[in-house]
């Protein structure tokens, strides 16, 4: 018997059945409903599909999810307040949710980039920004289940604008790659492609504006290791696949490094990585998170 993953993404809700060591054994997804009966009648079809395979039900979603039930719900707001155990109360199996940046950082702890590390974090670069941190071998998950939430923390107090001074908005992978497009004059702002062959090109905006942005998560980095100390980030999302952003990730957090004597004296430097899961990480997130629970660990 295998476990039911379920990935709830704005976008796309995808799923996959999944064996206990993490072998992907098929995988599909669909588009998003956007309304909260539409959504459940999706959810049920892809559960009955797969209910006399699995002896587990493990699901991730953005927002803060405790344990089973999700609130707020990020970019699905018609979540709010949906609690999935009591919704498959006939299933006669465990069931647990998390946030999707938590997965993505149990991922790479389980079986990535992260893997063997005692104090770690995820870092996923996207339309916002996800994340999860783990201290000590556990997944920080705080009094109410918001703990690592990054997006929220501030890099510019003054702004007014939530875009212009949280990290969900200063360090949007998907902003960055429009102001690139609009620089160079390219008709599609989304095309990620050809706003990474401008940097290839040399383009000195372009490059500049790149810097800019790997600048703001090499500060975002440095904010958290004041406070928990750790060994080492595993930078995902889909312009991790980029070399030249963990490049940029890293020379930014060297020059802060070095710019400052105190830092250096206190503190040691962090090592900077890709992720090795981009698309399935939550998946591979959200049932290791299943296989924590059902082993009796629990998060802090």
């Amino acid at each position: 018997m295998n476990y039911l993953s379920i990935d709830v993404g704005g976008t796309n809700l995808k799923y996959a059945l999944i064996s206990a060591a993490g072998q992907i054994i098929e995988k599909d997804k669909i588009k998003t409903p956007q309304d909260r009966e539409n959504f459940l009648q999706a959810l049920d079809q892809i559960v009955d599909q797969y209910h006399d395979q699995i002896k587990g039900l493990a699901f991730c979603a953005p927002g803060q999810i405790e344990r089973t039930t999700i609130h707020f719900g990020g970019a699905l707001p018609f979540l709010d307040g949906l609690d999935l155990k009591s919704h498959f109360h006939e299933l006669t199996m465990p069931i647990i949710g998390l946030n999707d940046g938590k997965a993505a950082a149990l991922a790479e702890n389980w079986l990535g980039s992260l893997k063997g590390e005692q104090n770690c974090a995820a870092i996923v670069l996207g339309t916002g920004v996800g994340s999860g941190i783990i201290v000590n071998g556990h997944l920080v998950a705080g009094s109410h289940y918001q703990a690592g939430e990054l997006s929220f923390v501030n890099l510019n107090y003054h702004a007014a604008d939530f875009n212009d001074a949280y990290v969900g908005g200063i360090g949007s992978a998907v902003e960055m790659i429009k102001r690139i497009n609009q620089v160079v004059g390219n008709d599609d702002e989304t095309d990620g492609l050809k706003a990474f062959q401008a940097i290839e090109d040399g383009n000195a905006a372009v490059q500049a504006i790149l810097n800019d942005y790997c600048y703001g998560i090499a500060t975002l980095i440095m904010n958290v290791q004041f406070v928990v100390d750790l060994d080492k980030y595993a930078i995902g999302g889909g312009i991790s696949a980029q070399s030249k952003v963990i490049q940029g990730i890293r020379q930014a957090y060297q020059e802060i490094f070095a710019k400052y004597p105190i830092i250096q004296q206190t503190f040691q430097e962090p090592e900077i990585v890709a992720a090795k899961f981009n698309n399935d990480a939550n998946l591979y997130g959200a049932l290791y998170n299943l296989l924590l629970t059902v082993n009796g660990e629990t998060l802090d």
